[in-house]
């Protein structure tokens, strides 16, 4: 009994470490088919050498602090590349595209794969789950859509399911027309009110943190 207690212990404060899940800076050598598998792709900001980038307005963009806090929600392995300055988006596209196609091939179902982006990294995020519409892929959109949409020519459709957040004091807001004209299995939107624009995303707020977690359980 002090044993299953123990181990009860353990998994509520380790969860991940426990199962053997990790975070990965880059796509991992090894794929476990049993696995969740989340994507976060980080804001413009951030893109370069420095992890933590200041802003003037919104303060510092803590990446590595971002990573920590969506890992501990456990129950998958986060890939949270940190790309380098000036990336062309067709090409970290394509990039992106053959690891979502690598998971795939090696067993994971899309239902355990999610791929969450901020600003720039919804972008992304968005234009590689377009990709993938013939699969139940998950997604998270932070910041992406002006005037509820993402503009791309052509435009992007998604599927599987999509969760949108957006901070009602800064200029990107709802994503509905995205939603309107995707085939969506289910579409669930939230909006937080902070006062910090885009730099409610800079840092790992709860306000955002906690419907992803909800969302993703």
């Amino acid at each position: 009994m002090k044993s299953k207690s123990l181990l009860l212990l353990v998994l509520s404060i380790f969860p991940a470490l426990v199962l053997g899940e990790e975070i990965f800076a880059t796509f991992p050598n090894e794929i476990n088919k049993n696995k969740k598998y989340v994507f976060y792709s980080h804001g413009l900001i951030v893109e370069g050498d420095n992890a933590t980038p200041g802003h003037s307005e919104y303060g510092v963009y803590d990446f590595p602090a971002i990573k920590n806090r969506l890992f501990d929600i456990g129950g998958f392995n986060l890939i949270a590349h940190h790309r380098p300055a000036n990336t062309e988006i067709s090409t970290y596209v394509a990039t992106f595209s053959s690891w979502v196609d690598s998971l795939l091939d090696a067993g994971v179902p899309a239902s355990n794969i999610t791929l969450i982006g901020f600003s720039r990294g919804s972008h992304l995020t968005a234009l590689t789950a377009s990709r993938f519409n013939s699969h139940d892929i998950n997604t998270v959109l932070m910041a992406g859509c002006f005037e509820g949409d993402i503009e791309f020519d052509p435009p992007i459709h998604l599927s599987g399911r999509l969760l949108s957040i957006y901070e009602t004091t800064d200029s990107p807001g709802p994503c509905q027309r995205l939603a309107e004209r995707s085939d969506l299995r289910t579409f669930d939107e939230i909006s937080i009110t902070t006062g910090r624009k885009h730099g409610a995303f800079y840092t790992p707020l709860e306000v955002w943190i906690k419907p992803i977690r909800e969302w993703l359980r």
